[in-house]
C-alpha cells in the first residue's frame, strides 16, 4: 500500500500558513542551502506523486513551470523544477476544469474513494505539500499516514494551522535533524 505524506513547513506556535503575502514568508529566515539539500535528497526521495489544493497548486504551476526558461534561476532551482515539472502531480479541486501543467490532473469529487483506490494502487509515496486545509480534510477522512514538517524558528500568531480544530492524533517520531539556521525537521508516523 502507498504512503501518503504531509509536508509542512510550520512555525513554533503550529501555523502552515500565514494570511499575509505568498503565506509562507515565514520558512525564508530560516530557509537555508543545507535544508534545501535535505529537502531534496530526503525528505521527497521516496515520492512519486505531488499532491495540491487549488491556492497552492496555482502559485506552484505558475512559479515552476516558468523556471527552466528564467536564466536567474539558482541550480537548486533548476534541478527542483525539473523534478516537480516532471512529476505526477494531482490537483483537489471543485473549481479547476483542467490542470494546466505537464503529468498533472483535477480531482474534483469522490475525493475519499479515489485517495484510498490510489494508496492501494501501485507506486511510491504520495506527498501534499503545503496546502493546509487540503491536510485538514485528508486528517479528517484518516488518510495521512505521516507528517514531515519543518519546523521555523518563529512565530505568527495568526494563521492557517497545521493540524485543524479537534483533531486527536497519537503521533509516534521516525526521524529528527537540526538546522544550524535554527529549523528542525520532524518526521511522524500516526501511530
Amino acid at each position: 500500500m502507498r504512503k501518503l505524506v504531509a509536508f509542512e513547513h510550520m512555525t513554533v506556535d503550529g501555523y502552515a500558513a500565514s494570511a499575509e503575502g505568498l503565506g509562507f514568508e515565514f520558512t525564508w529566515r530560516a530557509y537555508s542551502e543545507e535544508l534545501s539539500a535535505y529537502g531534496d535528497e530526503h525528505i521527497r526521495a521516496d515520492v512519486d506523486t505531488a499532491l495540491y489544493g487549488r491556492a497552492t497548486y496555482l502559485g506552484m504551476r505558475d512559479y515552476w513551470s516558468a523556471v527552466p526558461d528564467d536564466p536567474a534561476a539558482s541550480q537548486h532551482e533548476q534541478v527542483h523544477a525539473e523534478w516537480v515539472n516532471g512529476v505526477e502531480k494531482i490537483v483537489f479541486s471543485t473549481t479547476l476544469e483542467s490542470a494546466g501543467w505537464t503529468n498533472a490532473r483535477v480531482i474534483g469529487s469522490d475525493v475519499e474513494a479515489q485517495v484510498r483506490a490510489l494508496k492501494a494502487g501501485p507506486g511510491g509515496t504520495m506527498q501534499i505539500y503545503a496546502s493546509p486545509k487540503l491536510v485538514h480534510s485528508f486528517v479528517g477522512l484518516g488518510l495521512i499516514d505521516e507528517f514531515r514538517i519543518v519546523l521555523h524558528p518563529g512565530t505568527l500568531g495568526a494563521g492557517t494551522p497545521l493540524f485543524p480544530d479537534k483533531s486527536a492524533l497519537d503521533l509516534d517520531l521516525v526521524e529528527s535533524k537540526a538546522f544550524a539556521s535554527g529549523a528542525v525537521y520532524l518526521r511522524y508516523r500516526v501511530a
